[in-house]
């Protein structure tokens, strides 16, 4: 199988992104920045956009790359679809929240 499923703790992350965005910026930019990302999954998904290893020494295993201000974390799942597993602001420490993200089940 093919193609990407987003995962519990992504799609709580989209929904935040989105709520931040519109507060901040206004309805359209949040919906063209929200299909931008998921514009960016449907390019991993069918391998169209480079994917980088996060490195071994932070023990979490996936990919990962970035879209504008954030950066898209995903794992390939057992039946071979990407699992976006989180999407997270460039500002965050990105390994303790991947981290935490990773602990919640997977979908």
């Amino acid at each position: 199988m093919s193609g990407y499923r987003v995962q519990r703790a992504a799609d709580d992350r989209l929904d935040e992104i989105y709520v931040y965005t519109r507060d901040h910026w206004g309805e359209a930019k949040a919906e063209r920045y929200i299909t931008g990302l998921f514009a960016r999954f449907e390019a991993i998904a069918a391998r169209e956009f480079l994917w980088r290893a996060i490195p071994a020494e932070f023990a979490v295993g996936g990919y990962f790359c970035r879209y504008e201000q954030h950066v898209i974390h995903w794992k390939i799942l057992g039946d071979g679809t990407v699992g976006i597993v989180t999407v997270l602001h460039e500002r965050m420490h990105q390994i303790e929240r991947l981290k935490d993200d990773l602990g919640q089940k997977l979908r």
